[in-house]
């Protein structure tokens, strides 16, 4: 499907992460991902500390800008944040998420926020499986969405824990009663046997690694099957 083609409705947008993509083969990856009807991109920077794993920084996030005119948003799963937003906003992302766990209380996500914001960016905050939900109440009018982690994050390919879809169910309302309309995106272990009861729950944007880039799929062809499962 071509940029310019009309997609059917769905009940969530596709936003692939590249951990798992052929990394010698990046900018064909991106363009099969891309032609198969990917929305976004959600790309994961890992420190090391926040999470065990190093994943890849901002030379990486400027090669798929290059690659790609799709939304890029940056998931820093970093100990300091705020440090890096910078460099994510000029190689190109769109979107800086955080993680509230790495700020480590609201103030200091307003102002993580707010730094974003001043580069031009949207706003996002990640929380980890062990975090309530209600812990983002405060926040809700400094962000352009939450993601809510259903996975212990900094591997790919794990299997997602779907209880943890209550978080989105609650906030699905909270956001609902209090007419604003934000993007609640899940990330971790979505697939085709899973992202409709995702899409269900509340989750807007599915964030799909493995499910998108693995050894028995074409990124089109494993994107056309989320596609159809989404289908409304």
């Amino acid at each position: 499907m071509t940029s310019g083609e009309a997609r059917p409705t769905r009940m969530a947008q596709i936003a692939p992460s590249i951990l798992t993509a052929d990394f010698g083969h990046l900018a064909q990856q991106i363009a099969d991902a891309d032609a198969g009807g990917a929305d976004l991109w959600h790309l994961d920077v890992m420190d090391g500390h926040f999470v065990p794993p190093l994943s890849f920084g901002k030379e990486v996030i400027a090669a798929v800008r290059a690659a790609s005119p799709r939304f890029i948003e940056a998931h820093l799963m970093v100990e300091r944040p705020g440090e890096q937003f910078a460099d994510m906003a000029h190689a190109g992302a769109q979107r800086l998420i955080f993680h509230y766990e790495a700020a480590g209380s609201a103030e200091a996500a307003r102002d993580l926020a707010r730094q974003a914001r001043e580069l031009g960016c949207e706003v996002g905050i990640a929380i980890n499986p062990e975090t309530p939900i209600d812990a983002l109440y405060p926040l809700l009018d400094a962000l352009d969405e939450v993601v809510v982690m259903l996975i212990r994050p900094g591997w790919g390919g794990q299997q997602a824990n779907l209880d943890l879809l209550d978080k989105v169910r609650v906030l699905h309302a909270r956001l609902a009663a209090e007419g604003i309309a934000m993007p609640i995106n899940v990330d971790g272990g979505v697939k085709t046997n899973n992202a409709r009861t995702c899409a269900e729950a509340g989750a807007t944007i599915l964030v799909t690694g493995s499910a998108v880039f693995n050894a028995e799929q074409t990124p089109q062809s494993a994107l056309a099957a989320l596609h159809a499962v989404l289908a409304k």
